[in-house]
């Protein structure tokens, strides 16, 4: 692999999950991810990914496909079962048939080995531009009260303050944010961040919006801008 770094092009630092068995390669992968502005994680087997993914939510998996416990194929679709999370594979394999399935199980995007390190970083920054919609003309920042949520970086600030969210605490947040002016029902809240698999997801979208609260400082007993309609869904407001 080049040692060359590359750079990121974001304004906020992502979160990239390496699932690689080669632990040489891993490290260099980690560190020339990290050079390029990514928080990455590197891990060793499936199993360890699909944890990862479901616990952390990173915001991008580079995905080998020769992993010693579950075949890279198999653990696209699992994590596909689990997240949309986007997914680039990385592979020593050559076959024009085989990518195309990959593409068709859900993956966003592959390399073949070996790669260089500005491949690397140009590909997953396209992917991320893809999910983030950074076609977008110009940073979106919508004010709420005493929150701040920057849409195209990201980030969110309550008080002037930083919150640090996962990936899917984020998109509820972006969602109700987008939509602050109705009430949102909790099936289209679902559907919006987990899209069209999003059977069972009610209790998910309930988990998800009590860390966020907790985390912007506010409870459902005592809201401050994330509110309960009772049986209809969620509102963003600037005071409760």
């Amino acid at each position: 692999m080049n040692s060359r770094h590359g750079r990121s092009t974001f304004g906020s630092a992502p979160s990239a999950l390496v699932v690689e068995d080669d632990p040489d390669l891993s490290t260099r992968l980690v560190q020339a991810l990290r050079g390029a502005g990514y928080r990455p994680q590197g891990v060793f087997t499936a199993l360890e990914a699909l944890r990862v993914v479901a616990h952390d939510e990173p915001d991008i998996v580079l995905l080998d496909l020769g992993l010693p416990d579950v075949d890279g194929a198999d653990a696209l679709r699992m994590m596909r079962g689990a997240s949309n999370v986007p997914v680039v594979i990385a592979t020593a394999r050559r076959d024009e048939l085989r990518v195309v399935q990959l593409l068709n199980a859900g993956a966003d995007d592959y390399l073949v080995k070996p790669f260089s390190v500005p491949l690397l970083v140009a590909r997953m920054g396209a992917v991320l531009r893809r999910v983030r919609g950074s076609g977008d003309p110009g940073p979106r920042v919508v004010s709420v009260g005493a929150l701040r949520i920057d849409l195209g970086l990201r980030q969110v600030h309550v008080d002037g303050r930083p919150v640090a969210l996962n990936r899917k605490e984020f998109d509820v947040l972006k969602y109700l944010a987008e939509h602050r002016d109705r009430v949102v029902p909790r099936a289209e809240l679902v559907a919006a961040v987990w899209g069209r698999d999003h059977s069972g997801r009610e209790q998910s979208v309930d988990v998800h919006v009590s860390w966020l609260r907790r985390k912007l400082g506010e409870s459902a007993a005592a809201p401050r801008h994330l509110v309960t309609v009772r049986g209809v869904g969620f509102r963003l407001v600037d005071h409760a």
